[in-house]
């Protein structure tokens, strides 16, 4: 009988090194990162500012009221506008 070659022995079928992509830099003893879940989005922040003699409400949404001689005017509009979602 012929003598039978020897050669390594084989690797399991699914290694995860021999599929890994060539160019993929990661450590693949390094479990990957969890995707950061999205930010929810924050309600609104409205507030009254002064400009010259008018009084304005403005929100963090980017909504702005009229302007307005009276502040009690421009605070309710900012009110108004939060209790809006």
């Amino acid at each position: 009988m012929r003598d039978q070659e020897t050669s390594a022995p084989p690797t399991a079928p699914h290694d995860p090194r021999e599929l890994r992509d060539p160019h993929d830099l990661r450590d693949p003893a390094v479990p990957p990162v969890p995707a950061v879940p999205p930010v929810p989005a924050v309600s609104h922040l409205a507030s009254t500012f002064e400009r010259g003699s008018f009084s304005l409400a403005r929100c963090s949404c980017g909504w702005s009221g009229p302007a307005r001689r009276s502040r009690d005017r421009a605070r309710t509009d900012a009110a108004s506008h939060q209790g809006a979602d």
